[in-house]
């Protein structure tokens, strides 16, 4: 009896030789390529052309496997062909880019097959091919949500199949602003991988809780053993999060604009937007919890996801945040800081007999009240000038987190600086302005290793 191959199908994509193929020759021509994506030595055309020619030839056996994305995978041929012609130059993947269209498609389990020369953000900064299998999370409390109150036409939600080397790091995003490609055209979408951050974070407050002596509540320590909870989750947290950003009685374009401030402004950005997640995330549990007993599946998913979102901006900040990266202008870190030190500052964390403690009772009204400063904050610098609203940023952070002792800003900058451009304001800061407190000095020699582990972690790991 003769044994036949099951005919390969979207969802088995990452098994098969094609993509195999594929995957060989785009990790074997990024040798070949200069930061800027081109293949400069001429002696290398050769083997850059093999490869390629096994990319686009991989790319048309597996296109039929995602009809959905046809205009794009020809487009995406049509681009690598193009700049293998035209001599391996600074390649330009622009249309292949504006044809790739993932926010039409936010139907749970679709999978789209991607392929740019790009950098990978908290990974690489070397515009290499790379290429990723990818799998929409998108259950049916979110798009209830998004359809809802949280629109966010912009926002895709993905989970890592299998992927190129430049994704085998910390990246976690997929940016159409990381192609390589002639002009900017107007972004229509951003994509994150909640998968890795569940995972990471699964991974990080499990170590990190046990090395506080941490009691998780039963809700958050489900989350820690069910990679799918934890998962669904981050999408909740990120479609509100990412919305955030241009809304609210905002300073002009607080973060948006490719400016250098002080890197804290950065911090207050992101972290008023996970407060705001966290904020409305109590915001719906509360309107739900009052008519529990009268809840679809999807109002009751969201309501058991909305207590979760809580936990997990509170433990990602300051057990993840805090404590990865370099110390060079790290605002995630910083903010991660922040937020430990203002609940531990209003009572309602607690470091004693060597134990980690909340009360939880207390915690979300502790938590909005950093949120409401900083949009009092923004609130205020719409009538001041940018430097003044630097300074007051500042000054809001330093209530909190204790400033390097050789601070100029914390000393007081001097007036030639004061009465200079902005960049005298920015040039003054220290690279680690804030430094780790002893807690989290001695946190991060315990949790180095852990945090290291999740380099390149996808949720089956």
């Amino acid at each position: 009896m003769t044994l036949t191959q099951s005919p390969a199908t979207a969802s088995t994509v990452e098994h098969t030789a094609a993509w195999l193929r594929l995957k060989d020759a785009a990790t074997a021509l990024q040798s070949l390529q200069a930061q800027d994506g081109s293949v400069p030595d001429p002696a290398d055309h050769a083997d850059a052309r093999m490869h390629v020619e096994a990319i686009v030839e991989a790319i048309r056996e597996l296109t039929p496997l995602f009809p959905h994305d046809v205009e794009y995978l020809s487009a995406s041929v049509h681009d690598f062909e193009r700049w293998a012609w035209g001599g391996f130059g600074i390649p330009d993947f622009l249309d292949s880019l504006v044809a790739f269209q993932p926010q039409q498609h936010r139907v749970d389990g679709i999978r789209h097959l991607v392929v740019f020369p790009m950098y990978t953000q908290n990974g690489s900064r070397d515009r290499h091919v790379e290429a990723l299998i990818v799998e929409v999370i998108w259950p049916e409390f979110i798009a209830q949500l998004e359809a809802g109150d949280y629109g966010n036409k912009l926002f895709v939600s993905l989970r890592l199949v299998d992927f190129t080397p430049g994704y085998d790091t910390n990246s976690a995003v997929l940016f159409p602003e990381t192609v390589a490609m002639r002009e900017i055209p107007a972004f229509t979408w951003g994509a994150i991988f909640q998968d890795r951050e569940a995972a990471r974070y699964r991974r990080v407050v499990r170590a990190a809780s046990e090395i506080t002596k941490l009691e998780l509540p039963v809700e958050a320590a489900a989350m820690l053993d069910d990679q799918a909870l934890a998962e669904q989750t981050f999408v909740m947290w990120d479609i509100i999060h990412d919305r955030t950003h241009m809304r609210g009685d905002l300073p002009f374009d607080p973060f948006m604009i490719k400016q250098r401030m002080p890197y804290f402004l950065y911090s207050l950005e992101e972290l008023r937007c996970d407060l705001t997640a966290f904020r409305e995330c109590v915001a719906i549990q509360r309107r739900l919890a009052e008519r529990q007993d009268d809840l679809s599946a999807a109002e009751a998913s969201m309501l058991e996801h909305a207590r979760l979102v809580q936990y997990a901006v509170i433990f990602d900040r300051i057990f993840r945040f805090a404590i990865t990266g370099s110390r060079v202008r790290n605002y995630d870190g910083l903010g991660g800081q922040l937020l430990f030190a203002w609940l531990h500052q209003r009572g309602v964390l607690h470091w004693t007999d060597t134990s980690l403690a909340f009360d939880w009772d207390e915690v979300p009204a502790a938590v909005v009240a950093l949120g409401d400063a900083i949009d009092e904050l923004y609130w205020k610098s719409i009538d001041r000038p940018k430097t003044a609203h630097w300074l007051a940023a500042y000054e809001l952070v330093r209530g909190r987190l204790t400033p390097h002792p050789a601070s100029a800003w914390a000393r007081g900058l001097p007036d030639e600086i004061l009465a200079g451009v902005p960049k005298g304001y920015t040039d003054a800061v220290l690279d680690d302005e804030f430094p780790l407190s002893m807690f989290y000095e001695a946190l991060e020699k315990k949790m180095r290793p852990v945090i290291e582990s999740t380099a390149g972690i996808r949720g089956t790991d």
